[in-house]
């Protein structure tokens, strides 16, 4: 049986277009970026941790297979992570207007005695955006939660110029990548 150790609803929804059954988790895993981590270590780490804290707390239950994921906004080596009010997420997308920027995901499944993962990594180009569209998207309030304070999938979608990649990656779960595991796993729709 496939579980998700996610608290994300986009992720759940994700996965539910794969067509697989699976029950959902809660895990609560910091994410806290190590000094000495690059970016691409770090969310692999987090992603490892979730399904790692997902499967310890199904100790004993057979053939379960548990999936984590993580995303993070990079921008010049920095890691954005989810804005905790609106005056960071303001300046996220102050930094982001009118710049490429790199999304990238993470997915582990690990059962009893198994691991694999994969990674996604998209380019996403914004266009320039003047203070009123920031100010506007801000206090639509879409931006709380989101790596880099902002959701492709919602009004900021109209932000991205651009696309080289992995567009469910940057909502959260790279569906390509997450499809192969699982078929490792034998995990099928």
């Amino acid at each position: 049986m496939l579980y998700l150790a996610s608290q994300s609803p986009r992720r759940r929804e994700l996965l539910d277009r794969l067509g697989v059954q699976f029950d959902i988790i809660d895990v609560d895993v910091p994410e806290v970026r190590a000094a000495d981590e690059s970016a691409i270590e770090y969310v692999g780490r987090v992603a490892r941790e979730k399904a790692a804290t997902g499967l310890l707390t199904l100790s004993g239950i057979a053939g379960a297979v548990v999936l984590g994921a993580d995303t993070e906004v990079v921008l010049d080596g920095t890691v954005f992570g989810k804005p905790a009010n609106a005056e960071q997420a303001r300046e996220m997308l102050r930094r982001l207007s009118g710049r490429t920027h790199e999304v990238l995901s993470a997915v582990w499944c690990l059962s009893a005695g198994r691991e694999e993962h994969a990674f996604s990594i998209t380019q996403v180009e914004f266009a320039r955006l003047d203070p009123g569209q920031i100010a506007a998207y801000v206090a639509c309030g879409e931006w709380q939660g989101k790596a880099g304070a902002y959701a492709i999938q919602g009004r900021a979608e109209a932000f991205v110029v651009r696309l080289a990649g992995s567009y469910s990656g940057v909502m959260g779960l790279p569906l390509h990548e997450t499809m192969t595991l699982l078929q490792r796993f034998d995990i099928h729709a």
